[in-house]
C-alpha cells in the first residue's frame, strides 16, 4: 500500500514537472515570436531612416516636402513629393467615398435587419471578397471599370484615378462591414428595448441610439480601412497610371506613392543612386502617413469608447 502511494506521488510529481517544462517551452516560443515581430518592425524603420537620410543628404527636405514636380528619372530632376502625395490622397478619398456609405449601410443591415440565414451567407461572401488578390482588382479596373468610366465621361483616360478609387473602395469594404457590424452588435440590447419602450421606431432606434453608441468602433473601422487604402499597391499601379501630377480630377492619370515604389523596384534603376534612394524617402513618407492614421484611430477609440455594464 505504501509503495503504491509512493508510485502515485512520483507520477504526480513527474506530471507537474513535465507540465512546467511544456509551459516554459511554450512561453519561450511565444516570446521569440513576439521578439521577431518587434525586431522586424525596428529593422524596417532603421533601414527606411538610414537610406532616407542618405537621400536627404543630397536633396533638401524642404524641396522634398513642398516641391510640386516629381521627375527623379528625368533631367532636370525634381524631387517634390506633393504630386505623389496628391495622387495617393485622391485615390484614398475616392475609395472612402465608395466604401464608407456602402459598408456602413451593409453593416447596419446585417446587424439590425438581416435574418441569421442571410447573415450566414453574406458574411462568407464578404470574406471571399477580402481574400481576392489586389492584382485581380487592378485587372478588373483596367478591363471593366475603366471602359465603363470612359463610356460615360469622354475626357477620361485609359488609366485614371476614378477606376482605381472604385476598386480600392471595394477592397476595403469587407473591413468596414466586419468592424462596424461588430461595433453595432456589441451595443447592449437594453438600450434598444428602452428606446422601443419610449415609442421609437426601428429606424429611430438605429439612427439615434445604436449608431451613436457604436460610433467609436465605426469611426475606427473607417480610419483603419483608410490606412489600408493608403498602402494599396498593385490595384492602383495597374489602374491609376504612372503620371505624377497635382490634380483633383479623378478622370486623369495619376501616380501614387506605392505605384512609384513598384516602378523603381523593377530593377532598372542602379542601387545606391539618388534615384534608387527615392523609394526609401517615399516609403518613409508612406509609413508616417499610415502611422498617423492608425494613431488617430487609436485616439478616437480611447476618447469615444462607450463602456457598458
Amino acid at each position: 500500500m505504501h509503495s503504491t502511494s509512493n508510485a502515485a506521488g512520483k507520477a504526480k510529481t513527474s506530471l507537474r514537472r513535465s507540465g512546467w517544462f511544456v509551459e516554459r517551452v511554450v512561453g519561450i516560443l511565444l516570446g521569440a515570436c513576439t521578439l521577431v515581430s518587434v525586431l522586424t518592425t525596428i529593422g524596417i524603420v532603421v533601414i527606411l531612416l538610414f537610406e532616407s537620410l542618405l537621400f536627404f543628404w543630397d536633396v533638401s527636405l524642404i524641396e522634398f516636402l513642398t516641391g510640386t514636380k516629381w521627375t527623379p528619372l528625368l533631367k532636370p530632376r525634381h524631387f517634390g513629393i506633393l504630386p505623389l502625395f496628391c495622387g495617393t490622397l485622391l485615390v484614398t478619398v475616392g475609395a472612402a467615398l465608395v466604401a464608407i456609405p456602402i459598408g456602413l449601410a451593409t453593416a447596419i443591415y446585417l446587424s439590425e435587419y438581416a435574418k441569421p440565414s442571410v447573415r450566414e451567407v453574406v458574411k462568407p461572401v464578404l470574406e471571399i471578397l477580402a481574400g481576392i488578390p489586389s492584382v485581380v482588382f487592378g485587372y478588373v479596373a483596367v478591363v471593366a471599370v475603366s471602359p465603363l468610366i470612359r463610356s460615360t465621361f469622354e475626357s477620361a483616360g485609359v488609366f485614371n484615378a476614378a477606376s482605381a478609387s472604385i476598386v480600392v473602395g471595394f477592397m476595403i469594404l469587407p473591413m468596414i462591414v466586419s468592424l462596424s457590424e461588430d461595433a453595432l452588435r456589441s451595443v447592449p440590447r437594453s438600450l434598444r428595448e428602452a428606446a422601443y419602450a419610449l415609442g421609437a421606431t426601428k429606424l429611430d432606434v438605429i439612427v439615434r441610439v445604436v449608431v451613436p453608441a457604436a460610433l467609436s468602433g465605426i469611426v475606427a473601422s473607417f480610419l483603419l480601412a483608410t490606412s489600408r487604402a493608403i498602402g494599396e499597391t498593385m490595384a492602383v499601379t495597374l489602374a491609376a497610371g504612372r503620371t505624377p501630377k497635382m490634380t483633383l480630377n479623378p478622370l486623369e492619370s495619376i501616380q501614387t506613392m506605392t505605384a512609384y515604389i513598384v516602378q523603381i523596384s523593377q530593377g532598372d534603376t542602379p542601387a545606391g543612386t539618388i534615384e534608387y534612394r527615392t523609394i526609401f524617402a517615399v516609403g518613409l513618407t508612406l509609413f508616417v502617413s499610415t502611422f498617423v492614421v492608425n494613431l488617430l484611430a487609436q485616439l478616437i477609440l480611447r476618447r469615444m469608447r462607450e463602456k457598458y455594464d
